[in-house]
């Protein structure tokens, strides 16, 4: 309902670029500049200027943006409040989250939802962190559920309403004959010595691994990378190493593996959160997707796990 321009102003102000702002929104470049060409006629001021290959916010630029935030979280409050006033609730959330969310949590969520309001739709996707935020603030999805990263915007960002949904322990793996697979539980630095099997550089995964290494007092010798828990499950049952796995993620079966709590400190855990644009956190089928989340997080065993 609000002017798609813009939204082409504020991605732009946060991208630098057109190519940028085109992927971000899905439009082609000539489109953004036009978008951009327009808003400023119809002003009658100019908003940017290029720099290089970047564009830069004019004053009259940062003026309108500075706004942007403010005027996006009001229209949130007032569609949720005409959905509210409509009793039915008939429209479709779009949540994303990342893999074990995406396959523990995002899942029990739809479920209860269309259980509830047969009229809605539920879109799951599956994306990580960084990712999740970039939908968000382009209204390509509506709830986000994600790890907490150095790479995620800061909870003081005012397009966002972020909120802690859940610590998730992490757990050491090691092939069933290792000599630490009949502890009933482990300090991380007893497997200081071990090979490493790992996400790739840069993961969320992989900066948790060298932080929790770190605060145990050594760098961890990584040998093999594995994006999925399946590879990663065959890597350490063949002996190649051990790993780090959040005790919410389910692990194929037929591997000779053991899942070794860690005791001491550090305890590593990964730090979920939700997410939505802000003002919208009050929207009928979002709010009763999150209280379905925390009902979930709630209901964890003591070993962390979710209950079946």
């Amino acid at each position: 309902m609000i002017d798609r321009r813009l939204r082409v102003l504020s991605v732009l102000a946060a991208t630098g670029t057109v190519t940028a702002t085109a992927h971000a929104l899905q439009y082609t470049p000539s489109a953004v500049s036009a978008q951009l060409r327009t808003l400023s006629e119809q002003l009658g001021v100019t908003l940017v200027v290029a720099d290089g290959r970047r564009l830069q916010l004019t004053a009259a630029g940062r003026a309108l943006v500075s706004r942007l935030d403010e005027l996006y979280a009001l229209w949130e409050r007032i569609e949720a409040e005409v959905k509210r006033s409509a009793g039915e609730i008939s429209d479709s959330l779009r949540i994303c989250g990342f893999s074990t969310a995406a396959a523990a949590l995002l899942p029990r969520v739809a479920a209860h939802l269309r259980a509830a309001h047969p009229l809605a739709s539920v879109e799951i996707l599956e994306a990580g962190p960084e990712e999740c935020f970039e939908m968000l603030a382009v209204d390509r999805v509506d709830l986000a559920v994600v790890i907490a990263t150095s790479g995620i915007p800061p909870r003081t960002d005012g397009r966002f309403d972020q909120r802690s949904l859940m610590d998730d322990p992490l757990d050491l793996l090691v092939p069933t004959g290792h000599p630490l697979a009949a502890r009933t539980s482990v300090a991380l630095r007893d497997a200081a010595h071990e090979d490493w099997i790992t996400d790739h550089d840069g993961s969320a995964y992989h900066r948790l691994l060298l932080t929790a290494c770190a605060a145990a007092g050594f760098a961890p010798h990584v040998r093999h990378r594995s994006i999925e828990w399946e590879s990663t499950a065959a890597l350490v049952d063949a002996g190649f190493g051990c790993a780090l796995v959040p005790r919410m993620a389910r692990l194929p079966a037929g591997y000779g593996i053991v899942r070794v709590p860690l005791s001491g400190e550090p305890q590593p855990a990964r730090t979920i959160l939700t997410a939505t644009r802000r003002g919208a956190q009050t929207s009928p089928l979002i709010a009763e997707a999150l209280d379905e989340l925390e009902s979930l997080a709630r209901g964890r065993t003591a070993g962390g796990h979710l209950p079946d």
